[in-house]
C-alpha cells in the first residue's frame, strides 16, 4: 500500500480577535510575550520600523507516531493511538526592544505568502487576524484524520507540522535595528504507512524508525 498523506493549512483566518488592542510597541500595557521571551517589560520598539528577512527555511517535523498494528486480508480501521514526539511552539527572540510578536509573525507571514495582506502591520489589518500570528497558537491534536488500509501488513500512523523560522531585522526611521529570530509551524500533517514498505516522505521515514524497527525492517532502510 502507498503510505496516506492528509494536509491542512493552518494559517487561515482564526476565530475571534487574537489581540484586543494590538499597538505596534512592546512595552504597552497587558503585551504577551512568546514563548521563550522573557516576561519583563521592555524597552519600546519604533512603530514605522520595517522588517527584512534572511532566506525563510521550512522543513517538516515529526510530531506524533504509533505503534505499528497488523491487519488482516481486507485491512481495516487503525487503531492505535498517535504518541506526542513533539510539540512545536511559536518563537519570538530579539537581541533589544522589537515589536510585539504577533507583529513579527505578521511579516513573516507576509514573507512567506501565508498571508494575503496589503497592511504593513498587523495592527493596520483592519481587524483581520490569522492563526499564523498567534504567538499561543497550540499544537494540532493527534490522531485525527485516521486512514483505513485496505491491504494485510503492519501499518503506523504518524503526524507532523511544517515549520517555518527565519532570521530577521528590525530597523527604525531613526537607524536603530534589533535582530532576532521567529518560528511557527504552517501546515498539520497526517499519515499512514506499512512497515513492509520504503515511505516515500522524509517525514514517513522518520516515523518508521520511531514504530517499525528493527534497523532490518525496509522501511528503515537508507
Amino acid at each position: 500500500m502507498d503510505g496516506t498523506v492528509r494536509r491542512a493549512c493552518a494559517a487561515g483566518l482564526a476565530i475571534g480577535a487574537l489581540i484586543a488592542a494590538l499597538t505596534a510597541c512592546t512595552g504597552e500595557p497587558g503585551a504577551r510575550s512568546a514563548p521563550g521571551e522573557s516576561g519583563t517589560p521592555r524597552a519600546r520598539a519604533c512603530a514605522k520600523g520595517t522588517f527584512t528577512w534572511s532566506p525563510v527555511t521550512t522543513r517538516d517535523r515529526l510530531t506524533g507516531v504509533s505503534r505499528p498494528e497488523r491487519l488482516d486480508e481486507g485491512g481495516g480501521a487503525l487503531r492505535n493511538p498517535v504518541r506526542r514526539v513533539h510539540t512545536p511552539v511559536p518563537s519570538v527572540r530579539a537581541d533589544g526592544p522589537a515589536p510585539l510578536a504577533a507583529e513579527v509573525l505578521f511579516s513573516l507571514g507576509k514573507e512567506t505568502g501565508e498571508i494575503d495582506s496589503d497592511a504593513p502591520t498587523l495592527a493596520q489589518a483592519g481587524g483581520d487576524t490569522w492563526a499564523f500570528t498567534d504567538p499561543g497558537q497550540r499544537a494540532p491534536a493527534l490522531g485525527e484524520g485516521r486512514v483505513t488500509p485496505r491491504t494485510p501488513g503492519a501499518y503506523y500512523q504518524y503526524a507532523g507540522v511544517r515549520e517555518v523560522s527565519a532570521d530577521f531585522r528590525h530597523t527604525c526611521p531613526d537607524g536603530r535595528t534589533v535582530s532576532g529570530r521567529a518560528r511557527t509551524w504552517t501546515v498539520d500533517i497526517a499519515g499512514a504507512s506499512g512497515c513492509g514498505e520504503r515511505p516515500d516522505t522524509a517525514l514517513a521515514r522518520e516515523a518508521a524508525r520511531h514504530a517499525c524497527g528493527p534497523a532490518g525492517s525496509r522501511a528503515t532502510r537508507p
